[in-house]
């Protein structure tokens, strides 16, 4: 494998997730502007928001068995573009039942664009022998900026969700396939990738996988807090303003994208074990500031202390699997990937109950202290074989997918 080639290859895969920010950041950002074009209820509107994560689970599922006979960048090749246009079918329709079926489809598809954009990402990590997982992520970051940026401009001009989504997909739905040609990714060795991916699920032991499962859902509970209570909270609680209270997410993807961007210089130089404490610890003082916070501005200090310390463990959880298992991976990344919508379901209900039962300040201790968890299963990641280089981990065959 020419180093031109996986140059290639790791900037296709960057841009598929720069692509899956955008999509996902347009569609989660403009649910109210779906629920009021549907004529969606409130009392109805959980189950259908419910509906993606489960339905992106079941997907994640399906994938760890059709990577036995297609390699992931089959599979990704076909998911984003479909995933793409599920968006386009949201904002299109006009009857309760379309839109139920765009976003059941876009479940399906993007669970199964998830899982496999994260084994290729682990599978070129190995071919690097270097950490590089976290930049793959910081691209979702940065596409999530750029189409919450988007959605803000569409609901500020009060643009239809057609209009709004469909110069996205004009522009990237082809960039995306084009960018497909360069998928590039590590092979576990052996011609027949089939006969060799079928007898991998035996070799991942759920007992094993079970902390990394754990994180997963303790980083994504954080994650999905942030994403459904930051604005309420700040207005509510801490008495922002309405527009103040915008602020603290833009603030937290933002400090995603810095930290993700640096992260994996961390990894190379401390190690993963350090950088999921460290990351772990500053999550928790995130939540704790935010929990005792006299004002709006102490919030958003806390927010952003969040966004600091959450966004190096999703990465370096899918990484960990890779070392864990480096020859069933993919297997690995799939099932891991489940945890990551069980943390999204969990997470904004569990908060939600707790403040109308307890208080919201009372509800933010308990991510909190799921987040210090990560310290119990932070020798899961492996302190030696992530620093990488020297010797820990050899450059190995890649094949185009």
């Amino acid at each position: 494998m020419t180093d031109a080639r996986l140059r290639y290859g790791r900037a296709s895969l960057a841009l598929s997730f720069l692509v899956q920010g955008v999509t996902f950041a347009l569609l989660v950002t403009r649910i109210p502007a779906i629920q009021d074009r549907y004529g969606i209820s409130d009392g109805l509107l959980p189950v259908f928001l419910a509906a993606v994560p489960v339905l992106a689970g079941v997907a994640s599922v399906a994938t760890e068995k059709a990577v036995a006979r297609l390699r992931p960048g089959v599979v990704l090749r076909w998911a984003q573009p479909v995933v793409l246009l599920a968006l386009l079918g949201v904002g299109a329709g006009s009857e309760l039942w379309q839109v139920a079926v765009a976003l059941g489809v876009f479940g399906l598809a993007v669970g199964a664009l998830d899982a496999s954009m994260n084994m290729m990402g682990v599978s070129l990590q190995r071919v690097y022998g270097r950490s590089i997982m976290l930049g793959f992520h910081a691209a979702y970051s940065l596409g999530g900026i750029a189409g919450a940026s988007m959605a803000w401009a569409g609901a500020h001009w009060d643009l239809s969700l057609l209009v709004s989504y469909l110069p996205a997909v004009v522009v990237l739905l082809p960039a995306a396939l084009v960018g497909s040609r360069w998928y590039t990714e590590g092979r576990a060795g052996g011609p027949d990738r089939g006969a060799e991916a079928s007898a991998r699920g035996a070799s991942v032991p759920w007992r094993l996988l079970l902390p990394l499962c754990l994180v997963m859902a303790f980083a994504y509970i954080g994650d999905s807090t942030v994403s459904n209570w930051s604005a309420k909270y700040l207005q509510d609680v801490l008495g922002s303003s309405e527009q103040l209270a915008t602020v603290p997410y833009n603030v937290y993807m933002v400090t995603t994208l810095l930290g993700r961007a640096v992260g994996d210089l961390g990894v190379r130089r401390f190690g993963a074990v350090a950088v999921v404490r460290g990351g772990s610890v500053l999550a928790a003082v995130g939540f704790a500031v935010v929990a005792v916070a006299p004002g709006a501005w102490w919030g958003m200090l806390g927010f952003t202390l969040l966004g600091l310390g959450l966004c190096v463990i999703v990465p370096q959880t899918f990484a960990a699997a890779g070392r864990m298992f480096p020859g069933a991976s993919d297997v690995a990344v799939a099932r891991l990937n489940v945890f990551n919508y069980v943390g999204f379901l969990v997470g904004s209900p569990l908060v939600g109950a707790l403040g109308d039962a307890w208080s919201y300040r009372g509800a933010m201790l308990v991510p909190m202290v799921l987040v210090l968890a990560t310290l119990v299963y932070a020798r899961s990641f492996g302190e030696e074989p992530a620093r990488y280089g020297g010797g820990h981990e050899r450059a190995r065959a890649a094949d185009v997918g």
